[in-house]
């Protein structure tokens, strides 16, 4: 009996020693979160990337009349987001409000940006494309912008496997006891 006191009190302090720890996410930048433009003035035409802090996913989108299209936000998780987008041409000077709706479940980040008057001799025709281009590679887009070093076994399935193998151990351990007492007999 004591063999079994002893395997099921080993079985308890492996599984407390192997069961993860849950740590408090370290954010960068403003803990209430924010939202910043580079450059911070952009004329109309030109291209703009959004950074916003506070996010707690991976993923996000940033909204504004003063992009062409949304600016689809990824980080590594440390609590900041980045995405390129591009402000219109025809765009009027102004200030225009930003925001950004967080995949994490964090949401109602808000921040402003200031549209200056469009530098040189007149509008010219941009050499690339103004809006973003709607070409293949759906399947994939998802895998580009996850990290492949994060992507793997999460919480829940060590700690299935650490039951699992509790359960094997303590199968084991009562298999052991009675042969040992058929044994004896």
């Amino acid at each position: 009996m004591r063999s079994m006191r002893l395997t099921l009190c080993a079985g308890a302090v492996v599984a407390a020693a192997f069961t993860p720890v849950a740590y408090a996410a370290e954010l960068t930048g403003d803990p209430a979160g924010g939202v910043s433009v580079t450059p911070a003035s952009p004329d109309p035409g030109g291209d703009i990337q959004v950074r916003a802090s506070g996010c707690t996913g991976r993923t996000g989108t940033a909204s504004s009349a003063a992009f062409v299209a949304d600016a689809q936000l990824t980080g590594q998780g440390g609590g900041e987001l980045v995405g390129d987008t591009r402000v219109p041409t025809s765009l009027t000077p102004g200030t225009y409000d930003i925001k950004v709706s967080c995949d994490g479940g964090a949401g109602g980040i808000t921040g402003t940006v200031t549209v200056g008057q469009q530098s040189g001799p007149g509008a010219s025709v941009p050499a690339s494309p103004v809006a973003p281009v709607h070409a293949g590679g759906g399947g994939t887009a998802h895998l580009a912008s996850v990290d492949a070093r994060a992507a793997g076994p999460g919480t829940r399935q060590a700690v299935i496997g650490l039951v699992l193998a509790s359960v094997a151990a303590v199968a084991v351990a009562v298999r052991s006891a009675r042969r040992g007492r058929d044994s004896r007999d």
